[in-house]
């Protein structure tokens, strides 16, 4: 009881400054199925007549499904690349000393450092170079490379919290280096992936830069970009309450990515442990 009085002060300040988004948040909810008489908060009727992008071209730029679609392969695709690549080149670096190592290290955390904006026209050229401009693999390539380093890093710290002895006990059975590495060092820092895997997944699902500018086309054109062109397109007549239904079916596969693995993610600082 003292403990929960105790906490009851921070529970109370975090509730206040939360109270506006929780607002924010019902009225979106409520506006996506309400219609409101301008200059009212109070809703006069209910209708589903918001959410008609689902059966019903609202934008000219295509169904919101092939979108949903270009938006689950972009970001699986990312999310995937990003894990296989990042398993092996941390583990490397973390468990080999090769010349330049050092140096490796500091140009992966160099890459990290610029901001997407300022690579663009680079990438808009190497791209186009390759005939991959406008094209979701282009894309593709561009944000698993782009998240790279971030995954190197995070994958190295988890792979130098893992004992040695482990591996050495492992070699010393008559194990070959893949099968020590597959094994015994890979549940060691199951938490690490699966935290690297949740986030390379939502960095991919929430991006908007990239497939705006590599890929302007409506048959690239991933959710972020879908919604987008709401505001942005001036042959169509702003509709806020349509606006918000889009912006919500938008968030709900990151509700419940976060729901489902939100154990996952509180225990991305656990790694290999001694015994």
């Amino acid at each position: 009881m003292t403990s929960n009085f105790r906490a009851f002060p921070i529970v109370a300040l975090l509730t206040i400054l939360s109270l506006p988004l929780v607002v924010m948040y019902g009225f979106t909810i409520l506006d996506s199925v309400t219609d409101t008489e301008p200059g009212s908060l109070v809703p006069t009727e209910f209708t589903v007549h918001h959410w008609r992008f689902l059966w019903d071209d609202t934008t000219g730029r295509g169904s919101v499904w092939t979108a949903t679609l270009n938006t689950f392969i972009f970001a699986g695709s990312t999310a995937a690349i990003v894990c296989a690549t990042s398993l092996t080149s941390a583990y490397a670096l973390s468990r080999l000393n090769f010349p330049a190592r050092r140096f490796f290290l500091a140009g992966v955390i160099i890459l990290h450092a610029f901001p997407t904006i300022t690579l663009i026209i680079a990438i808009f050229l190497i791209l186009q170079f390759l005939g991959l401009f406008d094209t979701l693999i282009g894309v593709i390539m561009v944000k698993a490379a782009l998240e790279l380093p971030f995954g190197i890093w995070v994958m190295k710290g988890f792979y130098d919290t893992v004992p040695w002895e482990i591996e050495m006990a492992g070699v010393q059975d008559g194990a070959s280096r893949f099968i020590v590495w597959h094994k015994l060092v890979l549940p060691q820092v199951q938490p690490g992936l699966s935290a690297l895997l949740i986030f390379s997944f939502l960095s991919g699902w929430s991006e908007f830069i990239l497939p705006l500018v590599l890929a302007p086309g409506s048959d690239a054109q991933v959710l972020s970009t879908y919604l987008a062109y709401f505001l942005l397109d001036d042959s169509l007549e702003v509709d806020f309450n349509l606006f918000k239904s889009v912006g919500l079916f938008y968030a709900l596969p990151v509700i419940l990515i976060y729901l489902i693995f939100q154990k996952k993610l509180m225990n991305i600082y656990g790694g290999g442990s001694k015994g």
